[in-house]
């Protein structure tokens, strides 16, 4: 990645075992990573063949099955 700034915590062997970030640059990651997901979920969801079903009644579903929990 550019400009990515880490530092490695290093074994008794001289092995990496761990990685350090700057915290601003921990949480961009973390929302990369989250944009990914929410693609590779649509992207599945897309191809799965399933019928799409509108908001409100998946909402309305949602709450129904945690009312029978």
């Amino acid at each position: 990645m550019q400009g990515l700034k880490e530092w490695y915590l290093l074994d008794e062997a001289g092995n990496r075992v761990a990685v350090v970030l700057d915290i601003q640059e921990y949480e961009r990651l973390l929302d990369a990573l989250e944009e990914l997901e929410a693609i590779q979920t649509y992207d599945a969801a897309k191809t799965s063949g399933d019928e799409a079903i509108p908001f409100e009644v998946a909402i309305a579903e949602i709450e129904q099955t945690k009312q029978a929990a």
